[in-house]
């Protein structure tokens, strides 16, 4: 099995130099790297992973956590996070922690445990003392933490702010809202708030519906949505918390013969993929899922290398206009 040295020899080069370019460490030339890459594959050459962490205390692993690896907001997400963090010479480890406290501890101590450089954290379950005493960076997707790293979030009130706008500019008067699921605290929350104030100064009233934990994991609400239709038939104007929901929206319009946008105007949350590929196409408010991916893994970088990061930054979203509005 070839080594180290084997690579340095064949290229011409020192074994301190080829790992800097294995490890993706510091300046390295365009040569120098396509040497590097010319003898690893000629050679067939293998790093020790597990001799490396206890040489150096750390992989050049990112553990990421994540609540719902198949919904398309965290699809997405998990893409984007995926890509710059190969671009920064770093692997992950992904983890579907479904919501569970426990599931979602015994994976940060399962990543202590693998040596990751750090934690990408987009799931909000586990108890603030889980984090005390962990001396690797933990960065946080929509949610901070008071004993984390650094967090990156979307303003999210502004975008319940921006969907109360656009829907009461539209003429709606009967507003119908999705917001909060259930039993979990999200900063998801608080585009109910920014809708609410908007609302509240506008003085147009609008009926809350708070969706159950179940729903969110089975992507399913169109039953709740038909329920609530029927018992609000003059709702002319609904924001979703996700673009899931304000798709599954058009499905029971369709169903009960209520014609988009011309009885029901609706606005979605996130503009990922879905909202483009429904009939009529989904207005929504954009998060910066990209942006937001390329910073959070920057920031678990510089914290790597003994840099001192922001502890928090909030993204702006806007309003993306599409057919259903």
């Amino acid at each position: 099995m070839a080594t180290l040295k084997d690579v340095a020899k064949e290229t011409g080069l020192t074994t301190s130099t080829v790992s800097r370019v294995l490890n993706n460490r510091g300046y390295i030339s365009k040569n120098t790297r396509q040497k590097v890459d010319d003898a690893v594959k000629k050679l067939n050459y293998h790093p020790n992973e597990a001799a490396r962490s206890l040489r150096m205390k750390s992989t050049n692993t990112i553990g990421l956590i994540v609540p719902h690896v198949s919904h398309p907001y965290f699809a997405e997400m998990i893409s984007n996070l995926e890509t710059f963090a190969y671009e920064n010479g770093y692997k992950t480890l992904l983890c579907n922690s479904q919501c569970m406290h426990e599931k979602e501890e015994e994976y940060i101590r399962m990543c202590i445990g693998y040596k990751v450089a750090g934690i990408i954290l987009c799931s909000g379950s586990a108890a603030l003392e889980v984090f005390d005493g962990i001396d690797i960076p933990i960065i946080t997707m929509e949610r901070f933490l008071d004993n984390g790293t650094a967090s990156v979030e979307c303003d999210n009130r502004q975008g319940g702010v921006l969907a109360a706008e656009k829907l009461i500019a539209c003429g709606c008067k009967h507003l119908l809202h999705i917001g909060k699921i259930g039993t979990l605290s999200m900063p998801a929350d608080t585009r109910t708030e920014g809708f609410r104030e908007f609302c509240d100064k506008k003085k147009v009233s609008f009926v809350e519906l708070v969706t159950e934990d179940e729903q969110f994991f089975d992507m399913d609400y169109r039953e709740m949505l038909e329920d609530t239709l029927k018992k609000y038939p003059e709702t002319d104007g609904l924001f979703a918390n996700s673009d899931v929901i304000a798709a599954q929206t058009l499905q029971v319009c369709r169903k009960l013969n209520i014609s988009v946008p011309g009885q029901m105007k609706i606005i979605g949350f996130d503009d990922v993929n879905i909202a483009t590929l429904t009939t009529p196409q989904l207005t929504t408010i954009h998060q910066p899922v990209k942006e937001m991916s390329r910073m959070a893994v920057n920031l678990l970088h510089d914290a790597v290398m003994g840099k001192l990061v922001i502890r928090r930054t909030v993204l702006p979203v806007y309003l993306v206009e599409r057919e259903t509005t």
